[in-house]
């Protein structure tokens, strides 16, 4: 039985892989034209433009993970029943081998989703920031032209008066309108790009910060001010935030405090829940399609469009239930070990009980 559970764990993973592979490429390809205003309009390059779609495709492929493998299950066992190959194996006592592929797969597929999203996601989202500083680094530094409003990112818009010799920019004008019930203008006579060990930053000097909050307007000046490049660049300001950080160092930061706050245990619950998505599909697609059928053909709906169903089924309960995101995954692990139980119960065959 080892070579038929290598045999399908193969069959099982090749589907999941292909689709997979397709789907991150075309997120890939979206992505790049999504933000081909850094071409247009931050004088960026191609390499530039397809790294950054790159940096943002991991929290989509994990979105998507899942579906991919669920329908690449239905697809595999859709065709071992076309071909009545499911049959053979029910009939030699395969059973077992077929649960031992599905369960490699979907160990594989669980442990490839809590990589993605407890560290190739964190890492990724830190890289991309990093590389939005840069690119706005060099915007205000070299691209931005004098005289010009430029949007840097979608509610804020930069001018500056021109520059000197020693990379000095004059008149620097910053209007921020990301949040819609906060407004915030920066005025400064000049303004130096200077690179920390935490990033980019923007050194403003004889300058006033305008503030209209809530239709309550406030003034501060000041003779410096350093302003983080990335509370310009983000498209909302964020303050505190973990998705740049990988689940370990979360970890070890939340055990050296005094208690655990809410909100990392929701990012490690959520991060985790990734994984139990990939088990719970697993079992539910086997529950349905991993037994042979002896109806015949007719109107029978796609297992593809029943995996996009559930997965659009389980992000809804998941986002939306008070037991928290693995509310999804754990009905789908409960249903689908119920049909696999159901179906696999032994049977009296009608007129042969004595």
């Amino acid at each position: 039985m080892k070579r038929l559970t290598v045999y399908l764990a193969r069959l099982f993973a090749t589907d999941a892989v292909i689709l997979f592979a397709v789907v991150c490429f075309l997120l890939w390809l979206v992505g790049c034209l999504r933000a081909f205003d850094l071409i247009s309009v931050k004088g960026q390059g191609i390499a530039t433009l397809g790294w950054q779609a790159l940096l943002n495709l991991p929290p989509l492929a994990m979105t998507f993970l899942f579906i991919c493998v669920g329908i690449g299950l239905a697809r595999a066992l859709q065709a071992l029943q076309s071909s009545h190959e499911l049959h053979i194996v029910h009939t030699v006592n395969g059973m077992g081998a077929m649960f031992r592929a599905v369960a490699l797969v979907a160990i594989i597929g669980a442990i490839c989703a809590l990589a993605l999203s407890n560290f190739i996601a964190p890492l990724a989202a830190r890289q991309s920031n990093d590389l939005t500083n840069a690119i706005a680094a060099d915007l205000v530094s070299s691209t931005l032209k004098p005289g010009r409003f430029t949007q840097v990112t979608p509610g804020v818009l930069l001018l500056i008066g021109g520059r000197s010799g020693t990379g000095q920019i004059n008149e620097f004008f910053a209007d921020d309108r990301r949040k819609p019930d906060i407004r915030r203008t920066y005025i400064a006579r000049s303004a130096t790009i200077a690179r920390t060990t935490e990033g980019y930053t923007l050194e403003l000097r004889k300058g006033s910060l305008q503030t209209i909050d809530a239709g309550r307007f406030s003034e501060i000046t000041f003779d410096r001010y350093d302003l983080a490049i990335d509370q310009l660049t983000r498209a909302t300001p964020v303050d505190g935030g973990l998705q740049d950080q990988d689940s370990l160092t979360i970890i070890q930061d939340a055990m050296n405090s005094p208690s655990w706050s809410p909100k990392v245990i929701d990012t490690l619950t959520s991060r985790f829940a990734e994984g139990l998505r990939v088990l719970g599909i697993c079992v539910l697609v086997v529950g349905i399609s991993g037994f042979p059928s002896g109806r015949r053909a007719g109107f029978v709906i796609p297992m593809e469009a029943a995996v996009l169903a559930m997965g659009f089924a389980e992000r809804g309960v998941s986002t939306y239930s008070p037991t928290g995101p693995t509310s999804g995954a754990m009905i789908m692990i409960v249903l689908g070990m119920t049909l696999i139980f159901v179906r696999t119960r032994p049977r009296s065959i009608p007129g042969m009980a004595s």
